[in-house]
């Protein structure tokens, strides 16, 4: 008995010193409906890491055993902030955890002088140096693209990045990427350049395409007073507490709507759908491409006293015609996503010119997979839906093979 307690005094310490992280799992709810709460956002109180939550309301949250006395907190529009001690979730499976929606407190009425939806949004704009970081900042995150024909999924790619930017200072150029970004670990299914349709996709760098798609950032938004003039007010919703301005634009060609801290003006989060007519985009052995739509997600997430990207997805549609018939060929699809886990405000480290990306794009980078790395990086959470889609790429093998092959 002596001997086991003695090697138990050992082992013990051994294992925590070994144990650098572990990982909260849960799925989110509504607790009247019991609905997920889809793209929450999952973090840790006053440290820059985080992760959202799936199109399921689940979600896998690594982060540092140096954190086990902290609290875990969870921000939901619309909804209470929840918040945990880390050690409650420490050694348990998946845990249910039901946020309340927040009190609706009844506005004040204004008789003269109410904002209009337009003048709400004129005036986030006007503030985006005030709210977002004018500081070179670092950030680490998570990317992904899946590439969709006719229904079915052929090519996977997840990337883990770093992402080094200046400031939010209106560019001059908004169509050029001011970001630097630099590549960590990339896996990748086999078939993403060998797939006989991989040519009918962009083969650019997909992840600073994304990156352009940050319309506060890039101020990518029309000028006109018929774009401000077109905004309606919604329902005031709250958010980390904060009560938050909701204004929309549903017109026949696209639908936008925006949340905006209605102390601050900050923009938390953009909706956007659009649906292009008539846009040919590419020609290709008989075949021409038209753009049909864009759907996209922007959210931000507040770190000290600034507002820092949290996520971007992006789901671009187009289809493929005969060049002489008009007939459809082919439908085809991009998914692209990012997560940004971790912030480094004021920083003073660069990217470096070892871990810059090689020309072109994610896929024809050729680093090794490496699977420990990938076991305790924070990532989307697969949902039923990705199961499916595991399903139809694995047709040549697992993807831990494919990712091991490549």
């Amino acid at each position: 008995m002596r001997l086991i307690i003695l090697a138990l005094v050992i082992v013990l310490p051994l294992f925590s010193q070994a144990q650098s992280y572990f990982t909260i799992s849960g799925a989110l709810q509504d607790r009247e409906t019991g609905e997920p709460l889809v793209f929450a956002s999952i973090g840790i109180k006053d440290k820059p890491i985080s992760t959202v939550s799936n199109s399921v309301g689940e979600f896998d949250f690594h982060i540092p055993a140096t954190a086990k006395n902290d609290y875990l907190i969870i921000s939901m529009l619309g909804y209470e902030n929840f918040q945990a001690p880390v050690s409650n979730f420490i050694g348990k499976d998946t845990v249910v955890l039901r946020l309340n929606k927040a009190v609706q407190v009844l506005d004040e009425v204004v008789i003269k002088d109410s904002l209009n939806g337009g003048e709400i949004v004129r005036i986030a704009l006007s503030r985006i140096e005030q709210n977002y970081p004018m500081q070179p900042y670092l950030m680490d995150g998570f990317y992904r693209d899946l590439k969709k024909l006719g229904g079915t999924y052929f090519s996977l790619l997840e990337a883990a990045v770093k992402i080094y930017d200046e400031d939010y200072m209106e560019p001059r150029n908004k169509d050029r990427l001011r970001e630097k970004v630099a590549l960590m670990e990339v896996r990748k299914s086999l078939s993403y350049e060998t797939h006989k349709f991989s040519r009918y996709f962009q083969q650019n760098n997909l992840l600073e395409d994304l990156l352009l798609h940050n319309n506060i950032k890039y101020r990518n938004f029309p000028e006109e007073d018929a774009f401000f003039n077109g905004f309606q007010r919604l329902s005031n919703t709250y958010y980390n507490g904060h009560k938050v301005f909701v204004v929309s634009i549903n017109s026949d060609s696209y639908t936008l709507k925006m949340f905006i801290d209605r102390d601050t003006y900050a923009i938390i989060r953009m909706q956007y759908q659009v649906i292009y007519e008539n846009n040919t985009l590419r020609k290709k052995v008989g075949s021409v491409s038209r753009y049909i739509s864009d759907s996209k997600v922007i959210g931000f997430k507040q770190y000290g006293d600034k507002m820092y990207l949290n996520y971007i997805k992006v789901i671009s549609q187009f289809n493929w015609y005969d060049a002489k018939t008009n007939e459809l060929n082919f439908e085809t699809e991009m998914h692209q996503e990012l997560l940004i886990n971790k912030v480094y405000p004021n920083t003073t480290e660069r990217i470096g010119s070892t871990r810059k990306m090689k020309r072109y794009g994610l896929q024809y980078q050729d680093d090794e997979y490496n699977k420990e790395f990938w076991e305790s990086y924070n990532v989307i959470k697969d949902t039923p839906l990705d199961k499916e889609i595991v399903s139809d790429l694995e047709k040549l093998g697992t993807l831990n093979e494919q990712f091991e092959k490549y």
